[in-house]
């Protein structure tokens, strides 16, 4: 499963960071987006808003106020579904990803992970 951290940080204190490791722990595909380049255990962390395909879960790690000028970029990405990480709730972009028929889970990626949650499926689309 391809799995877009937004928000990376190089930062090993970061919950980003240590999600990037954890869903490498997993055997997920990681592509990674942050505000500086950088690299974490051999993940480029890009910056901007590139080209991506296939991207199947988006996990948020940018707070409400620094989403807006994301929305329509991430909700391009036509994943199956983001995940608003603790901090990242957003009322506002939540409802957007529904109408989008994006499934908005406001979850802990590291939890759902170590749990055995992470691949669950909702109506058949993870």
């Amino acid at each position: 499963m391809k799995v877009l951290v937004f928000g990376a940080s190089v930062k090993a204190i970061r919950y980003s960071n240590i999600a990037m490791k954890m869903l490498a722990e997993y055997d997920h595909e990681i592509v990674a987006i942050g505000g500086r380049k950088g690299e974490v255990e051999g993940i480029d962390i890009m910056t901007g808003h590139p080209e991506l395909e296939h991207v199947d879960t988006i996990t948020l790690y940018v707070g409400p106020a620094r989403q807006q000028e994301h929305y329509d970029y991430l909700i391009g990405l036509s994943p199956k579904r983001i995940i608003f990480n603790p901090g990242t709730e957003n009322l506002e972009f939540e409802r957007m990803c529904t109408e989008a028929g994006i499934y908005a889970q406001s979850a802990c990626t590291l939890v759902l992970l170590r749990t055995g949650q992470f691949n669950m499926k909702k109506n058949n689309t993870l």
